[in-house]
C-alpha cells in the first residue's frame, strides 16, 4: 500500500514546521504493517501520520 494523499499533505507541513524550528528530521518511515508514516525529529520527537492525515506527536 501507499502513503494516501492526506498522509502526504500531513508529512509535507510537519516538515516544513520541524524545519522552521531548524530541527534535524533524523527518520521518515512508511510502515505498512500499521499503514502509518513515522518521523523521527531529533532524538526524542516521534510523529506518526494516520492513512486520514491526523497526526500523532508523542
Amino acid at each position: 500500500m501507499e502513503p494516501t494523499p492526506e498522509q502526504l499533505k500531513s508529512l509535507y507541513q510537519r516538515c516544513v514546521r520541524v524545519s522552521n524550528l531548524l530541527l534535524p528530521i533524523n527518520l521518515v518511515r512508511f510502515d505498512r504493517r500499521t499503514n502509518r508514516i513515522v518521523i523521527l525529529v531529533g532524538d526524542t520527537i516521534q510523529i506518526e501520520i494516520l492513512p486520514n492525515g491526523e497526526v500523532i506527536i508523542e
